[in-house]
């Protein structure tokens, strides 16, 4: 499969749950079953809601967050793929969303101190695919905030230092209403898993052609 296609049906999955989110109206389901399987909180996991786990991976109930995470999709994904393969990108993918999920449950219950904060977005997966873009091409330029040009590498280290000031801001009782627990489980996937693979992607980068 190309790998412009392996990203179309991710954006795709993404849509349709929008789609649920939006119009209730249409039947399939209602705002109920949406929140209690769509939102990945402690709380929820404590109920026994393993499943939020991945699918508030593929879930966005407002139309500018399904944009934002769907154009950086879009942007840095294909490359991923070609790189890592179609197989190898869906498990890596689905991995760092899981891993961002429990991310932001940990972060919401032990160092914000509120274990019922929700959440929901692809965007921890993408800042785990993100950061491993990041360290296989570091020196690619890349638009911070899609407007500071720099390498890849620096712009994703600074991401990483603003959701750790987000946590702490958070914790403090301020901040933002953003994820930055599921942004730090996400990249930490995809650190992880860039030690794991990156002696034969060097390898492979030294062979002769």
């Amino acid at each position: 499969m190309k790998p412009q296609n392996v990203i179309r049906i991710l954006i795709a999955l993404n849509v349709l749950v929008f789609l649920a989110w939006s119009f209730p109206s249409l039947g399939i389901f209602t705002p109920e079953y949406m929140i209690d399987n769509f939102l990945v909180s402690y709380d929820r996991l404590e109920e026994g809601r393993y499943w939020t786990l991945l699918t508030s991976v593929f879930s966005h109930n407002m139309l500018l967050h399904l944009v934002i995470n769907m154009f950086v999709l879009n942007s840095f994904g294909p490359v991923v793929v070609f790189t890592l393969g179609t197989a190898r990108f869906l498990k890596f993918y689905i991995s760092a969303g899981i891993v961002a999920s429990i991310g932001h449950a940990l972060v919401s219950a032990f160092i914000i101190g509120n274990p019922e904060i929700p959440a929901l977005g692809a965007s921890g997966a993408i800042a785990g695919m993100v950061l491993l873009f990041s360290l296989l091409y570091p020196k690619q330029k890349i638009l911070l905030f899609a407007i500071i040009p720099m390498p890849a590498v620096v712009g994703a280290l600074a991401f990483v230092a603003l959701d750790i000031w987000g946590v702490i801001a958070q914790r403090g009782g301020g901040g933002l209403p953003i994820g930055h627990g599921a942004h730090l489980g996400g990249a930490l996937a995809g650190f992880i898993y860039y030690l794991v693979i990156r002696t034969k992607f060097r390898r492979s980068e030294n062979e002769p052609r």
